[in-house]
């Protein structure tokens, strides 16, 4: 992998994720832009605990532009957009209207490949490799600022998720904080820990799905199961068989191994509601350990936590959306129409022949 850094016009930051080491990376962003104002602010609940990031320079972000006015797709001619190159494999930069900004932390926009039609499931192995890398990269550098303290890369895919721009792409957040569904999972842990006189909750987790029914596909390095309480129609988690707190810490095993699992994953979410069916709509979040103290969790440490991937879909069965309403928003209780036993069964049903 080569790695080069630039600068857009605006002064906002871009990296080329290269396969060949010989790519030369020189083109000039000519847009006539301005520095980018934000208004993001982090404002406590106090009464849930949680924080809520307010970002109303968002209003004007671009909305469905026609495929030939996307400012994901490489730059051509005088049609200039977000990357100033004609091509590239993966590029990484700072998002034009992010949802954290400044001492709120960072947003960066993750491209997986110049081909607007694409997918991340249409990646070869070396590409999605690739992004992993650049995942892991960014992981890297952003631990490394002050003021974050957790790392979250993740992919919406599909209008009915609420993606704005169709082109094929992800995004990193660095919280300035621990995420609330992360402070959940080191409290659950803890309180495993001291019950257990030492036991880890995921090991336990992990060990009990690979006992039972739910598991979708398993390599050497990856297992992916529909966990037993399963909040969504089709839900996958995907673990690294050797715990480990972040994507920094996995072994060059596993990053092997990883594009042929996941690529497969998606592959078959695709095809769960049979051939003829639009695209299926996911989001993919990577859960890593914060970087930050964990003295409130107590008998914890980062080493506890253990790096997975939760895939899953809010299309219920074909046509039919899973919304979430009164229970789900007003109490955050769901409920799930399909049963996990039944999810990860059609699962292995539509596997790669």
């Amino acid at each position: 992998m080569k790695k080069t850094s630039t600068r857009l016009a605006d002064g906002r930051e871009l990296i080329y994720y290269d396969l060949r080491d010989d790519a030369v990376r020189d083109a000039v962003d000519r847009r006539p832009l301005e520095r980018t104002v934000t208004t993001s602010e982090i404002r406590h609940d106090v009464l849930l605990g949680d924080a809520v990031a307010i970002a109303s320079h968002r209003q004007g972000r671009t909305y469905h532009p026609p495929a030939d006015e996307c400012p994901l797709c490489p730059s051509q001619g005088e049609r200039l957009s977000e990357i100033p190159d004609s091509s590239y494999d993966v590029v990484v930069f700072e998002n034009r209207f992010p949802s954290l900004a400044g001492d709120s932390g960072r947003c960066e926009v993750v491209c997986f490949t110049s081909d607007h039609t694409a997918s991340f499931a249409d990646l070869s192995e070396e590409q999605a490799r690739l992004v992993l890398d650049a995942w892991t990269d960014r992981t890297s550098e952003l631990s490394h600022v002050p003021s974050v303290e957790q790392v979250f890369c993740f992919e919406n895919r599909g209008a009915e998720i609420g993606v704005t721009l169709g082109h094929p792409h992800g995004q990193i957040y660095a919280y300035p904080f621990t995420t609330p569904r992360t402070a959940l999972m080191l409290r659950s842990l803890a309180a495993h820990k001291d019950a257990t006189g030492g036991g880890n909750l995921f090991d336990a987790v992990l060990e009990r799905e690979l006992a039972g029914e739910r598991v979708v596909l398993e390599g050497e390095h990856w297992v992916a199961f529909v966990p037993y309480a399963a909040h969504w129609p089709y839900e996958v988690h995907l673990y690294p068989r050797r715990r480990v707190p972040d994507l920094l810490a996995l072994d060059e095993g596993a990053r092997s191994e990883f594009p042929q699992v996941y690529l497969e994953l998606l592959r078959r979410f695709d095809r769960i509601f049979g051939e003829g069916e639009p695209p299926t709509p996911y989001i993919a979040a990577w859960h890593q350990a914060p970087f930050g103290q964990l003295e409130e969790f107590e008998g914890v440490s980062r080493d506890d936590f253990a790096l997975h991937l939760e895939l899953f879909t809010i299309r219920r069965t074909s046509g039919k959306l899973k919304y979430l309403a009164g229970s789900e928003s007003g109490m955050s209780v769901f409920i799930n129409d399909v049963p996990p036993e039944r999810a990860a069964e059609r699962l292995r049903e539509v596997a790669s022949s």
